[in-house]
């Protein structure tokens, strides 16, 4: 109800592969950025909102990107999201899949593992 008192959360992109989103279905709050702009993205009955993270893109060596996104605060209604993040293990080595790499088609990230990504 007060809206100056909390925190959205900023623009970002998700830094794991793959976000499940179950969104309020009374409140909206998330946006992505759209050819510069930002769109409300509104809860739908029974939805599930997929964001691709840092990860698949790195994956599809940049044929998927990452979605820039922000969550926005009510000052009418509180919200209540569930985010599930499906993330890789820290050891693991990623990079774009070998499929995808070739004379044409070069490499576009280097191979790291989960662990060094986020440090």
């Amino acid at each position: 109800p007060s809206p100056e008192l909390t925190y959205g959360l900023p623009a970002h992109t998700d830094p794991n592969a793959l976000t499940i989103l179950m969104m309020d279905e009374q409140v909206a709050g998330l946006q992505v950025l759209k050819e510069g702009r930002w769109i409300a993205v509104n809860p739908r009955p029974n939805a599930l909102v997929i964001n691709l993270g840092d990860q698949l893109q790195a994956l599809s060596n940049g044929r998927y990107r990452s979605v820039w996104h922000r969550a926005v605060v009510n000052s009418d209604r509180p919200r209540m999201s569930i985010a599930s993040f499906l993330c890789p293990c820290n050891s693991v080595m990623l990079g774009p899949a070998e499929k995808l790499i070739g004379a044409e088609t070069p490499a576009v990230y280097r191979n790291y593992t989960y662990d060094e990504y986020y440090k």
